[in-house]
């Protein structure tokens, strides 16, 4: 190459709109619901560019923890911890990530972010049933944030049981009461997550095994931003097919607690969405631009599916499995099924699931004695199968499935 050439870099990576037929009609039920009218070119432009866009706050404190022992810049994981329990810092780069994350946007209502954390403790296991489903495994029908995963070791093999744990364990330490406050363990497990995003992202660009020229940046901003909203509107509208009557306001109030979520990880501000059909509007676009299955799909679907006979034991373990695989066949249909390697199931746990929520959430839920003992009896089956099922993990690596 002579000197002082200019070496052409792709405006999007190889990935983005690389499956166009799949894609659009994989997302056209999600453009009923979102009301989407016509395909914006220019958000699909942004998508596209921001595959290459990272969390810089995060990225500098990733980058001073990267420095070598004795260096005076070097941030070590022991003060992370310590600035995490609030402890006093000197000004260094650890010291501007905190000053960041504890600059709480004048939006931020706490008051509302418990609501939202209450409407969701409601919903019980059916909450934790659509994470699972739509949410986590429906996510691995596209490659990118799945090879990631597997590249990292993260949902396969003997692992699969642990990062499952980790995950339930911080959405739950989120929903939790004063769970987001500055003291609360899901605020705190929610900023350990950030830095590890910065971690993983600065180790796997520089050493050589991701290629960011087809996947983009290995933790990116277009993806953590489809990831919030697998989470926030996703889990409404998975919500909503399993029965679950979910009220205006609680609507409002599960979308405020994670848009500030998705600001505590470094998201862009103009993807921090208030409404369930701005965010749905957001991920219909996300799904137009999406690659084809790769491996990696149905090497993590299959871990977690498989990984239920395990979690529960004996014949429940296999009556789980098979309810895991009737709400993939709900939500999902056939054609994702086969996509991610797994077998076809009618869903016939479905209904009485469906009848079941109707009767606790339009009845039970309409008065506040009725809430309120939804919300105990979900913090008690939470505690319970976490216990129970997930002994041993621990959320301190915990990241956001893609």
């Amino acid at each position: 190459m002579v000197a002082g050439e200019q070496v052409d870099t792709p405006r999007y990576p190889g990935r983005f709109r690389a499956a166009p037929e799949r894609s659009r009609r994989i997302a056209r039920p999600l453009g009923v619901v979102a009301r989407v009218r016509g395909v914006d070119e220019e958000l699909l432009d942004r998508i596209g560019t921001r595959m290459f866009a990272r969390d810089e706050v995060g990225a500098a404190l990733a980058a001073a923890m990267s420095r070598p022992r004795g260096d005076g810049e070097r941030v070590t994981m022991a003060a992370f911890h310590r600035a995490l329990g609030g402890e006093t810092r000197e000004r260094s780069a650890l010291a501007d990530f905190f000053a960041e994350v504890e600059d709480t946007p004048s939006w931020v209502d706490l008051d509302e972010v418990e609501r939202g954390g209450r409407a969701l403790r409601r919903m019980g296991r059916t909450l934790d049933d659509v994470l699972l489903t739509l949410s986590l495994i429906g996510g691995y029908r596209f490659g990118g944030p799945a090879d990631l995963l597997v590249a990292t070791g993260g949902l396969t093999g003997s692992t699969a049981t642990r990062r499952l744990g980790e995950t339930t364990e911080w959405a739950r330490a989120v929903i939790s009461p004063g769970g987001m406050r500055r003291d609360g363990e899901g605020w705190r497990l929610t900023v350990h997550v950030r830095a590890m995003h910065a971690l993983v992202n600065r180790r796997f660009e520089t050493n050589g095994r991701w290629d960011v020229g087809h996947w983009g940046l290995p933790v990116n901003q277009s993806d953590q931003a489809a990831t919030l909203g697998l989470f926030s509107s996703t889990g409404l509208l998975g919500a909503r097919a399993l029965g679950w009557v979910v009220t205006p306001a609680e609507s409002r109030a599960v979308m405020h607690l994670w848009r500030y979520v998705g600001w505590l990880m470094g998201v862009d501000h103009d993807w921090l969405f208030t409404t369930e059909r701005e965010q749905n509007h957001f991920l219909h676009h996300v799904l137009l631009v999406q690659d084809d299955v790769t491996p990696a799909g149905p090497a993590l679907a299959g871990a977690l599916v498989d990984g239920q006979r395990t979690l529960a034991g004996g014949w429940r373990g296999e009556l789980r499995r098979r309810h895991v695989l009737g709400l993939l066949r709900w939500f999902l249909g056939r054609e994702a099924l086969r996509d991610l390697g797994l077998p076809d199931a009618l869903p016939w746990t479905v209904p009485p699931v469906v009848l079941r929520n109707l009767v606790l959430s339009g009845l039970v839920a309409r008065t506040r004695a009725g809430r309120r003992a939804l919300e105990r009896r979900g913090d008690a089956w939470t505690r319970e199968e976490i216990g129970r099922r997930f002994a041993g993990a621990r959320p301190e690596v915990a990241a956001l499935p893609g």
